[in-house]
């Protein structure tokens, strides 16, 4: 196979940038998702109502028309849903551009792939059998801990009175 494609080489490149604010799919939706759909509609690539892009947050609604609260007590706020729609192809189509990537690579040197798979699973295996250790001695430790508890508490329940056998006379 070739060399790696520039697209998949950015992405892998550290970022100094930390936007914050609503978050859609983990990226900031004013300073990320808002000026791409921007320059995709420019662009004539999608065609998300501009009420969408100038109002992308919105009040949930019950269905009985009244503004929908958390349990917190605070308003309930959306995504619209023309944003919330393309967002969700936008990761669809990251999702399978990486899963195809992938194949392309593993095809183009299926050999190369294979090894470093191999060799990935075997760097993996110490961690993977401390942790399986672990998890084990955690999990023996826990069941030990609430046995002695139900122990405890059934010492600490009253006795129920013996019941008394009837003798005929």
């Amino acid at each position: 196979m070739g060399d790696t494609p520039n697209y998949i080489k950015s992405l892998l490149l550290p970022n100094g940038k930390k936007p914050s604010g609503r978050r859609v799919w983990s990226l900031d939706l004013e300073s990320i998702w808002l000026p791409f759909f921007t320059a995709t509609n420019l662009q004539s690539d999608t065609a998300i109502p501009l009420d969408a892009l100038g109002a992308p947050l919105r009040l949930a609604y019950a269905q009985d028309g009244t503004v929908k609260f958390s349990k917190s007590g605070r308003p309930v706020v959306r995504v619209a849903k023309p944003i919330a729609d393309s967002v969700k192809l936008v990761r669809e189509n990251f999702a399978a551009n990486l899963v195809a990537y992938a194949e392309d690579v593993a095809e183009g040197n299926p050999e190369g792939y294979t090894a470093l798979q191999k060799s990935a699973h075997e760097a993996g295996e110490p961690i993977t059998t401390n942790d399986r250790y672990n998890m084990s001695k955690a999990i023996a430790e826990a069941m030990e801990k609430s046995m002695a508890e139900a122990k405890a508490e059934a010492r600490k329940a009253p006795k129920a009175p013996k019941e008394r056998e009837l003798v005929t006379a």
